[in-house]
This record gives C-alpha cells, structure tokens and sequence, in this order.
C-alpha cells in the first residue's frame, strides 16, 4: 500500500469519525474505529481523544498484538478480535448510539425481522454477554457470534459493527441505530408486525445474492 493510500484512509478514518460524533452516537472520548492495512499492520483511533478531534496525525498504527509506539484505543482487543476471526473483515466500527445501546442496555436482540431493509443489510443482532471494557472479556464475548453477525450488541454497552470497508461498516451502525429507533416508535404505536416467514427466506435469500454469502454466514438469517 502506497504512502498515498495510507494517507486517503487516514482522512476517510477522520471523515467517519466525524460523521460519528455529528450524529450522536458518541460522548466525550467514547467509541471507535479502526481499519486493517494488511494483515499484520491497522490503522485505529487514539485513546482518550474525541472522535470529533480525530486527525490523520493521531491516528495510531498497531500490530496483531496491539504494540504501538502510541497508545490506540482502550477497546482495540476487541477490534483485533474481530480481525482475527474473520479474514473478510476490513474495518470495524465501536459506538454507544442512543436507540441501539437502548436494546443493549435491556438485553434485546434487535431479530425481529420487521423491515426489509434490515434483513437485507443486517439480518438478527444478538447480544453479546456483558464484559469489561478493554479487556479480553469483550473479545471471548464476542467471539461466538463474530462467524455469523457483522452487526452486535454489547450487553450493558454499545454496539459494534464490522464491514468488508470502512464505509461498509459505517452504513451498517448506521442501519443499526436507526432500526432501533423504528422499532421503538413502532412500540409505541402498538408494536412491529413481522414478516412472514417465507417473504423473510426469500429476502435472506437476495442477502446472500447481492452480498456473496453462499453459506459463509450460517446464521445472518435466522429463517435459514
């Protein structure tokens, strides 16, 4: 990867952050992002700076072991994680948005399967049990629903996204939080109304067309 390249991700990485803090999904120093260069070498946010104060210059480079010459982010064993177990993965995104932390902090998936665009871009959310933040609790959390979900919940936390790009996993928290917000207005107003089960397979089934999925995600669909 060229200087050149390097230097686009980093101003991608700080465009997104941005977006982040804009929209709410972040307070203070929380949340964060990171991106894998290659497979030994990532690129992710500082500790204890503002995503809104994120620049290509404190951007942090770390290894599979987390060895930096600064510190990264308190969550990165949790990205490694993710890195880890799943080689498609090139970007994952941490934040606490207010809807879907709403469903994490109640210990509620988000697999209802009541919008169409959620089990076309999402599938089931579950939530990965309670952990302490910044150890290695978090990643053995999430560890058994890393293979089938590239969207989480963090009991007690936030929630977790991860994508094939930086913007991919963006749209997905994206996707995630503003589902959380409908379902809760569509309690309000008397509950979601599901989705037939057969309408849910075919829709499961044009996942896995426009996404490439031939079985590598067993679970994505709980229809399946």
């Amino acid at each position: 990867m060229t200087e050149a390249e390097v230097r686009g991700l980093r101003e991608s990485v700080c465009e997104i952050c941005k977006k982040m803090w804009r929209l709410g999904w972040v307070a203070a120093t929380d949340g964060n992002v990171s991106l894998r260069l290659s497979n030994e070498v990532f690129l992710g946010t500082p500790a204890g700076v503002s995503l809104n104060d994120v620049t290509p210059g404190n951007l942090v480079l770390f290894d599979r072991r987390g060895k930096s010459l600064r510190k990264p982010s308190s969550e990165i064993k949790m990205h490694l994680r993710c890195y880890n177990e799943r080689d498609d993965v090139k970007a994952v995104v941490h934040a606490h948005p207010p809807c879907a932390t709403a469903f994490a902090i109640a210990g509620r998936a988000l697999d209802d399967y009541s919008m169409i665009e959620t089990v076309l871009t999402l599938g089931s959310v579950p939530v990965a049990p309670y952990a302490t933040p910044s150890t290695d609790e978090v990643g053995d959390s999430i560890a058994p629903f890393l293979q089938m979900h590239d969207a989480l919940l963090l009991q007690n936390h936030g929630a977790i996204t991860l994508g094939c790009d930086l913007i991919t996993a963006f749209h997905r928290m994206e996707t995630l939080e503003h589902w959380a917000k409908t379902i809760i207005n569509a309690e309000i107003l008397g509950g979601a109304k599901s989705i037939s089960r057969d309408n849910i397979v075919k829709l499961c089934e044009l996942r896995g067309q426009r996404y490439g999925i031939t079985g590598r995600h067993p679970g994505y669909c709980k229809a399946n």
